[in-house]
């Protein structure tokens, strides 16, 4: 493997730029919206003139050399980036003691959530995101010189198990996830109006970011009391539309982080927009189909996001970026149109504290026992097995939150026919983690 350390002096290094700040960033997907919010905070208070925001992904070559050989890394560098954002990890020793590990695993319990309080089984689920989703594939398929998959597919082979679907993790088959393993790659460029000017940029090219706000949701997602729901995502674009005076009915184009389809779901709700809205929700195609997961995928969707503004350029879109288990929001509003009230940062400090306190108590392994019932569960499959094993996020009596699995393949397999959010299961200590049965 070759080492990522120092990105931003490398690029800056090859590009023959001297920079006076290299930043590298931590783990996030909201990071490319994030920094326009932070570095555009910077240009407007004068401490820059321009900025340069560049990410990129490449899993599928890192998967093709995967070979066992050793690759010579580049030189060193002489410079030492700094880091901007939030460098917490995406889950507790709770959660990953539970076997939790990776995002295909976590957001099918937020999903489930979402079909529990919705009165869906984890089959109607499914079909019902095979109709979401669709309008996605139908997008990445109009940019085929960008998108990594861009064909168009209908909502039944996107909620059909198949060979070539195979279910992952309930409610989700393989066409519902992201793919890591992409090459991708998106930068653009942020500068003060009078340096464009001064350059000569021409008028018609300028796109503005009118407002950008980030917040967190509980952070850990075994602590979040809600899981089928973003007050992240709600207060930061609340906080967005209020401060430029418009509501959701001014947006004209949407690009909502598209990881898995919880993360779209959580903000057409905190938007209180309709799922069918004829707008739709990417002008990419979403991480699925367009691709890009890990942090870069935002800066693709700002790219299309500017050039729709350019077409039109009395209208406005909206862009969101998420950060591990929809755990960090960063929302941006732009327009081709000056903004009338100015570059916008509101404060988000007191709802950020608002949330924070709502954050649920965690049972420890050794005391987590008795009665539960669960909030949200998925079920993992085997590629060859199916169902596998079970890991829940449940409520004890007394309203502390714990993280358990079940390694039985039966109760795997009993647990994906229904729907088992709201129902009680039995905790008991384990040697590594919490387990459960069902009663």
């Amino acid at each position: 493997m070759i080492p990522r350390d120092n990105p931003a002096s490398r690029i800056a290094e090859a590009a023959g730029l001297a920079p006076t700040r290299r930043i590298s960033c931590p783990v996030g997907g909201n990071t490319p919206q994030y920094l326009v919010e932070v570095l555009g905070g910077h240009i407007s208070r004068g401490i820059g003139d321009a900025v340069l925001v560049v990410g990129a992904e490449s899993g599928a070559s890192a998967r093709r050399l995967n070979s066992g050989r050793v690759l010579p890394g580049p030189k060193s560098v002489d410079a030492q980036d700094e880091s901007v954002g939030d460098t917490r990890p995406g889950l507790t020793a709770a959660e990953t003691c539970a076997g939790l590990r990776w995002p295909h695993e976590v957001y099918p319990i937020f999903e489930s959530a979402i079909a529990g309080r919705c009165g869906r089984t984890f089959d109607e689920q499914r079909r019902w995101l095979g109709s979401l989703m669709a309008p996605f594939t139908l997008e990445a398929s109009r940019h085929p010189d960008q998108a990594w998959f861009p064909r168009a597919r209908t909502a039944s082979e996107l909620s059909s198990v198949s060979p070539t679907n195979r279910m992952v993790c309930e409610p989700y088959p393989k066409l519902l996830n992201s793919i890591i393993t992409v090459d991708m790659a998106a930068a653009f460029v942020m500068m003060a109006a009078e340096v464009a000017d001064e350059i000569g940029v021409p008028r018609d090219r300028w796109v503005f970011p009118w407002c950008a706000a980030t917040c967190n949701d509980v952070y850990f997602p075994v602590q979040r009391p809600d899981l089928s729901r973003s007050a992240g995502i709600r207060a930061a674009g609340r906080a967005l539309l209020a401060a430029c005076k418009v509501s959701a009915d001014d947006i004209g184009w949407f690009d909502f982080y598209s990881c898995f389809p919880s993360a779209v779901e959580v903000a057409i709700d905190a938007l209180d927009l309709d799922p069918a809205d004829s707008r739709g929700f990417t002008v990419t195609g979403g991480l699925p189909y367009h691709g890009g997961p890990g942090n870069n995928y935002v800066s693709h969707s700002i790219a299309e996001m500017v050039r729709r503004c350019r077409s039109e350029p009395d209208a406005l879109g909206l862009v969101s970026g998420l950060g591990w288990y929809i755990t960090k929001h960063s929302l941006g509003l732009w327009s081709a149109t000056p903004p009338p009230t100015g570059w916008q940062t509101p404060n988000m400090a007191e709802a950020q504290s608002a949330i924070d306190a709502t954050a649920l108590p965690v049972a420890s392994a050794a005391d987590a026992s008795g009665r539960a019932t669960i909030d949200g569960y998925t079920v993992v499959h085997d590629r060859d097995d199916g169902p596998s094993w079970v890991p829940v996020f449940a409520r004890l009596p007394d309203g502390r939150r714990v993280a358990a699995r079940n390694d039985d393949a039966k109760v795997a397999k009993e647990m994906s026919k229904q729907m088992f959010v709201g129902r009680h299961i039995r905790l008991r200590p384990g040697d590594q983690h919490v387990e459960f049965e069902l009663p």
